[in-house]
């Protein structure tokens, strides 16, 4: 499903525009939900090019991304930078970055002040049909606990903790499309992230390594090669 080569041609360009701009008019989980209807008027956040390598997959938007309509535009994406590697720019590049989050829309929040999980209408509606008009894209790091399940399926554990331990195994699956799978770069995770050190000393390494080969590869076929963890 995911293995065509390098599409430059107007077709191509015009089906993911097409599916974007159906993706940020979609009002299911206000119109058609399942369960509860959304509380508030839904904003659809999401970012996508032909020629996009890497796909960031974390789970929703928060409410300052709610409020700019701009991707990690908050403190969780200061870190996620942090960790990557990269520049604003770079991250903001859709050219080379693609960010979709498992749900599009802000959820709202729980009684503790948490974004709520992703809404269940989101990825079955819309997640298949738009990695298939991304068929370039080469990692996808896959953040929290939703979009590791999604992505990985069956090669997911039974806990975010257990996935992402076994991160360089994950990664040395025979597949073209290569999944890293992350902790949320929430305040939140902190304390997991200091009963794990081997997140800051291990994987960080290998993860700028690795964004930063899918920023700078050239348009082309997806090719598999060594990992530079």
């Amino acid at each position: 499903m995911l293995t065509g080569p390098f599409d430059c041609s107007g077709s191509a360009d015009a089906r993911l525009a097409g599916l974007l701009a159906e993706i940020r008019a979609c009002r299911i989980c206000r119109d058609r939900p399942r369960g509860a209807p959304l509380p508030h008027e839904p904003r659809p956040v999401a970012r996508a090019s032909l020629s996009a390598r890497l796909a960031v997959c974390g789970q929703v938007p928060g409410v300052r991304v709610h409020a700019s309509g701009v991707p990690f535009s908050d403190p969780s994406g200061v870190r996620l930078r942090r960790w990557m590697g990269v520049t604003d720019a770079e991250f903001y590049d859709e050219a080379r970055v693609a960010v979709l989050p498992m749900g599009f829309c802000f959820p709202g929040q729980d009684a503790r002040g948490a974004d709520r999980p992703p809404r269940r209408e989101c990825a079955p509606a819309w997640r298949t049909q738009l990695f298939e008009a991304l068929p370039n894209v080469e990692l996808v790091l896959a953040i929290g606990r939703p979009a590791q399940l999604w992505h990985l399926g069956p090669d997911a554990s039974p806990s975010l903790t257990e996935t992402v331990a076994r991160w360089r195994e994950i990664l040395a699956r025979p597949v073209l499309l290569r999944v890293l799978p992350l902790p949320h770069p929430s305040w939140r995770n902190n304390a997991w992230l200091r009963r794990h050190p081997w997140f800051e000393s291990e994987l960080e390494p290998a993860l700028r390594a690795l964004v930063r080969r899918a920023l700078d590869s050239s348009p082309g076929p997806r090719r598999a090669g060594p990992d530079p963890a």
